[in-house]
This record gives structure tokens, sequence and C-alpha cells, in this order.
């Protein structure tokens, strides 16, 4: 517990760099029980993220022992007269500086030793409930979901819905969509939570569903961190399987790839025993370690090669699907993989199928994190652009991006897969296009100094520039998903009809725009909750 000498001279600091007055005995009936601290290191490990192009001090670092402890901040900077901004942090992952605020405390939500109390009398978490229907575990927010499923794999059971890598917190993917090759069946991971614990703009330390509190609840999920901060989740459960029989397959025609990750995505309310449990693929222009790290198994043993297929315009498109069994359907597995894959369009000779443990499977990025970091190619700037396209336009976009503005140079992964909107909730805070599919195409580049000009900063974030000045002026209505503007105009265009409605919440529940100011929506206001909305 921070001793009261500690707290206050803390406080003060935070208070008159902003130029605020404000009693601090008053402040110390906060009764906070982590660690408020203005530590050169701490601060500065906080100003920067995962993309390493935005570097932004806060003036202290909040690490909570508990929610309370976030609450009690965030009612003080919305008490005073003029108050401070408040930014959680996860695990870092941001990559335009989200995560971050000048003027405030960003909240260290992972890595905290967080006591396990709840609100309103709730058991303890990590908490598993079991159940006949459903069963479900209870987390911090600051929670990684790599050590969400090692929990609940005790039990047999893993959430239904994953991302790609999964060393990042509860709350933050919560706060954006949290998607992977699992969200054509289940949904993204908001289309899989129950119930939220949540501390709004105005310090009130709520609980949220469908029931209770339904419009923050709706409006969280998705919400940026813009209405509050998560600091627990109720996640749904399935049994956990055993092991995966992971597949990838080529193709050098892009009509037949989408055709059949189409069809693949169509099958999500068959039975298990006749569908895929994971769908996503991925564009190769070049080969080599930065450009495909995320194909741990696919290169560079596969015999394989580009050279050899003579791709159309240099390019292919590899299909990566899973099926999980475990010792009950091991002897059906055969058939049923080759069942489906009869079904499929992809080149023969491309086949690659390997056998591993479920968990190998779900964290497989972080395999070639650590190969990347053994080369000092993880720690670099990431210029990532991620984007939901239309599928009656992605044809448009594989011929002027994949083929046209990339040229043979991509410097990163291309990830590339359809989803089914009818899996995403409409009332939460998430904008996709209004099309019953559409892509996700993620360009995680890697900017780095080795000389050559197309693996620069500056040309991969001008290259990304081109891209989405490409979909704007061949009408292609995409929308940006970990989404980045500047203007309060381009996020209206971004919600869209759904401006409305999130610019209600954010009055409702932070009036005083004191949350999640990075995300560079709303300039915070600390005269008055009724001051102009219009910036």
């Amino acid at each position: 517990m921070v001793t009261n000498l500690l707290l206050t001279f803390v406080i003060c600091r935070l208070l008159s760099t902003v130029g605020l007055t404000v009693d601090p005995t008053e402040l110390l009936r906060l009764g906070i029980d982590g660690q408020l601290s203005v530590d050169a290191a701490e601060v500065e490990t906080a100003s920067v993220d995962f993309g390493g192009m935005s570097r932004v001090k806060p003036l202290a670092v909040l690490h909570p022992a508990c929610a309370e402890d976030i609450a009690g901040l965030v009612r003080a900077a919305y008490g005073s007269s003029q108050g401070f901004t408040v930014s959680a942090k996860g695990h870092g992952h941001s990559i335009n500086g989200q995560a971050q605020t000048a003027n405030g405390v960003v909240i260290k939500m992972s890595g905290s030793k967080v006591e396990t109390r709840l609100i309103s009398g709730k058991p303890a978490w990590p908490s598993i409930f079991l159940g006949e229907k459903f069963s479900y575990v209870d987390v911090w927010g600051g929670e990684l979901w790599i050590d969400v499923l090692k929990s609940t794999l005790e039990y047999g059971l893993a959430p239904k819905s994953w991302t790609d890598y999964l060393y990042l917190s509860v709350a933050g993917t919560l706060s954006n969509a949290g998607i992977s090759g699992q969200a054509f069946n289940h949904g993204p991971q908001i289309s899989n939570v129950y119930e939220l614990d949540v501390v709004t703009g105005k310090g009130e330390l709520l609980t949220c569903s469908e029931e209770q509190n339904s419009d923050l609840f709706h409006g969280v999920l998705g919400g940026l961190g813009q209405f509050g901060i998560i600091t627990r989740a109720r996640i749904a459960l399935e049994p956990a399987p055993q092991r995966v029989r992971w597949i990838r397959v080529l193709y050098s025609n892009f009509s037949s790839f989408t055709k059949d990750q189409e069809f693949l995505i169509s099958l999500h309310g068959m039975p298990a025993s006749e569908k895929f449990d994971y769908v996503e693929g991925f564009v190769i222009v070049d080969e080599g370690l930065i450009n495909n790290w995320r194909s741990s198994f696919f290169s560079p043993s596969n015999p394989v090669k580009i050279s050899s297929l003579g791709a159309n315009g240099g390019v292919l498109y590899c299909l990566e699907i899973t099926k999980n069994y475990d010792e009950s359907t091991a002897n059906t597995i055969d058939q049923e993989v080759e069942a489906l894959m009869k079904k499929l369009d992809f080149i023969p000779a491309s086949v690659f199928t390997t056998d591993v443990l479920y968990v190998d499977f779900l964290d497989r990025v972080h395999k070639a994190e650590l190969k990347l970091r053994s080369k000092g190619l993880w720690d670099v700037p990431h210029p990532w652009l991620n984007i939901f396209v239309p599928k009656s336009r992605i044809a448009d976009f594989d011929k002027g991006v994949f083929k046209g503005i990339l040229g043979n140079n991509t410097s990163g992964p291309i990830l590339i897969y359809p989803m089914n909107r009818n899996k995403w909730d409409e009332r939460s805070s998430v904008v996709t296009p209004d099309e019953d599919i559409f892509y996700v195409v993620a360009l995680l580049r890697s900017a780095l100094d080795s000389g050559e000009e197309t693996k620069t900063l500056e040309y991969l974030t001008n290259q990304n520039r081109q891209i989405l000045r490409f979909c704007d002026e061949a009408g292609i209505k995409a929308k940006q998903y970990l989404p980045l503007y500047t203007t309060q105009e381009e996020w209206m265009d971004h919600f869209g009809d759904k401006w409305p409605l999130f610019l209600k919440r954010k009055i409702e529940f932070d009036p005083k725009r004191i949350l999640a100011t990075g995300q560079r929506i709303f300039q915070p206001s600390f005269t008055s909750p009724a001051a102009s909305w219009s910036s």
C-alpha cells in the first residue's frame, strides 16, 4: 500500500504539472492500495507502445491493486474543477499511441498484482463456473489471454474466440473486437462475453450485461476505451480439444482462393464434423522471415516455392485451416478432413499439414515472436494497417493493392480472410462494412533500418496512406480496424450511422472526456460537462 506521504507527493506533483489546485488531503481519501508512481523508468515505459511510432510521456503511472483503485483515480480526475486524463494500458500492443496520454495517468492493467475481490459480493477471479448449458470464466481486465487459456485448460475448457497473438490483455482486445480465424463460427471475442465490470469516466464502478446497464455493456465492447475501463470480464467457455490438424494450401488464382474461403465460412451452422474450426489466409508477395514470420511451419522447409509455381503477378494466396480433435475423434479426423478438402480448388502440390497440441496452435505467433526477437526484428516500428473490406470489392482490392501498390515488397505478413457479419452484434460500438460477408485485411509490417527504402517507416506509412486513398477513390467502402484518425470529422465518417449513439454514450459515461484521449476522438474538457462537443 502506498503511504500517505508518498501519495501526497505524487498527487501534488501530478496536479501542479497540469496547473490544478486540489487539496491533497481530499485525494488521500481515495484509499489507493496499489502504487501511483512518477518514477522516470516507469513513465518512460508507459510512453511507448508496440507501434513504436508515437512517444508520449504521462505524468504518472498507476499500478492498481483492485478495481476500486481505478475508480478512485478516475473520480479524482472527474471531481476536480479541471481534472486530468486517464488511459488504460494492457500489454502495450497498441500501434498508434492509443493507450498514451500526455496530461494524465496511465493505468498499467497488465502485470500488476491485483487483488481478487469483486464488487457486489461476487466470487474471486479467475473464477470458473461449470454449468450444464454453459460455462464461463471471470478474469481481471488486464489478464493476458495466454494466462486465461492456461487457467481454463486445467478444467478442460477454453474460450471460444481468439486473437492470433495471446500476449494481449482481455480488456484491450474487448475494447476493439478481438478477431482471428474462429470468428466466422463464433464471432469476435466481443460476441462471447456475458458480463463486465466497468469504471466509467465519472469514476462509477458498474456491472453491466445484456440485462443490466445494457447500453454501457454494448458501448464498451469495441468502444475503444471511450466509455469506461474494463476491470472484469465474464468470458464464455467451451470444451477444449486436445489436438489440431493444421493445414495450409496455396492458390495462384485469387477468385478460387476467395471462393473457397467463402464456402468454408458458410458452413458455420453445420455439425462440427462437417466444417473446419479455423479459417484464415495470407498473401505471399515475397519470401523471407520478416515477410512470413507467421508461417512457422511453412517456410523455409516447405519445398513449394513461389518461383516454381509461376504465380500471376508474383502473388500467391495461402489458405490456412484447422480441425480440432481429441482421442475420441482421432479415428475419424482423416476422413473428415479429406471430405472437406475435396471440395476446394487449391494447387494440388501445395498441401502442407501437421498435427499439434491445441495450446501450441493457439500460441503459434509467440514462437515466431521469439524467433524475431533473437534476430532483433521484433522491437522495431510497426506501421500496421488493418481494414475490413466488403466482399463485393475484394477482387478490386486485390488488383489495386496486392498486385499494384505493394509491388514485390511487403515488409511483413499480409492476412486476408472473410467474416460472417451476422456473428457480430450491431449494438456494439464496432463498425463493419454493410455487407453480409466482409474480409479482414491486415498488413502487419515492420519498419527496418536495413538501408532499403521500401522498408523504412516513412515509406511504409506513406504506402498505408496510398492504400486508404485508393479505397476512397475507388469507392471501396472499407472500415479501419484499430482505426487511426486525427480529426473528429474523420471519426464521424468512420462511425457513420453509429456516430450519434457513440456521441450520446460519450456524453453519458465520460462527459469530461477524461478517458482514452490517445484515440484522438475527443479533446478533454475539464471546465464543464456541458462544454461544446464539436471537438
